[in-house]
Order: C-alpha cells, then structure tokens, then sequence
C-alpha cells in the first residue's frame, strides 16, 4: 500500500510540473501579441490542475487508508500471500433468479419510454416495483423459503 501512496504523490507532481510547463509555454507563445488573459489556453491549463487536485485526493486517501491500517501490508503487497488470502465474501447470489432480468427489462422499458413515449413509464414504474418486491422477497416462498 505504501507503494500506491507513493505512485500517486508522484502522479500529482508530474501533473503539477506539466500543468507548470504548459501554463509558462503558452504564454511565451503568444504571436499576436494579445494580453496573457486572452492568449492563455484556459481548457489545456484547467484540465491539468484539476488533475493534480485528483490525484493529490486520491494520493491523500490513500495514505490515510494505510495509516488506518498502521501500516499492516495487504495480501497483495507480500511475496508469501496465497492466491485466496484476498478474497473477500461475496454475499449469497441466486443463480436460479429471474427477477434481476425483470428488473433490468423495467429500466430498460423506463429509458424506452423517456425516449419514445412517456405513456409507457407507468408499466415501467409497475414492472420496476413488482420486480423490486419479488427479488427482494424470493427467498420467503417456495421451495428455498426460510
């Protein structure tokens, strides 16, 4: 982890030095003579300081994360870590459900009906919350009830 902390401060810098660089190139590269706040390349020049702010976050969370850790090396950090020491529990799954293709056919009729007719969303609300109860509920009736 404290691998990952490093390579993102240095992302950061890098972008640092890069938005540095393309700030000061288009200034001096100023042909017509305009005033620096109309020669300057607001897009180019924002997109990179805001990636720096990114990366400085992400850089910032992750050290914060390790230090919650007290520095403990996760599995993937170690040479002698097995394959399944990072594993994490999944939850329980229904392989045999049909309620998630319910599901996504009623946001499918719900995006279809914002884009061909609103008349249809009503369906799509109904096959939405029908779906929602049945899958939420698949496991109190039938065979697998508990």
């Amino acid at each position: 982890m404290r691998s990952n902390v490093v390579i993102w401060w240095l992302l950061a810098a890098f972008f640092a030095v890069a938005f540095a660089v393309y700030a000061i190139w288009d200034l001096l590269d100023n042909p017509r003579g305009l005033p620096w706040y109309q020669a300057v390349d607001w897009t180019g020049g924002t997109a990179l300081l805001f990636s720096v702010f990114m990366a400085s976050m992400v850089a910032f969370y992750v050290q914060l994360v390790h230090r919650g850790q007290k520095g403990v090396d996760l599995p993937e950090d170690r040479l002698d870590a097995d394959i399944d020491d990072a594993d994490a529990e999944m939850g329980e799954f229904s392989p045999w459900s049909w309620w998630p293709i319910l599901l996504a056919g009623a946001a499918a009729l719900g995006a279809l009906s914002l884009a061909v007719g609103i008349f249809l969303l009503p369906f799509a609300v109904g096959l939405l919350a029908v779906s929602l109860v049945g899958w939420v509920y698949e496991y109190y009736r039938g065979n697998f009830a508990r």
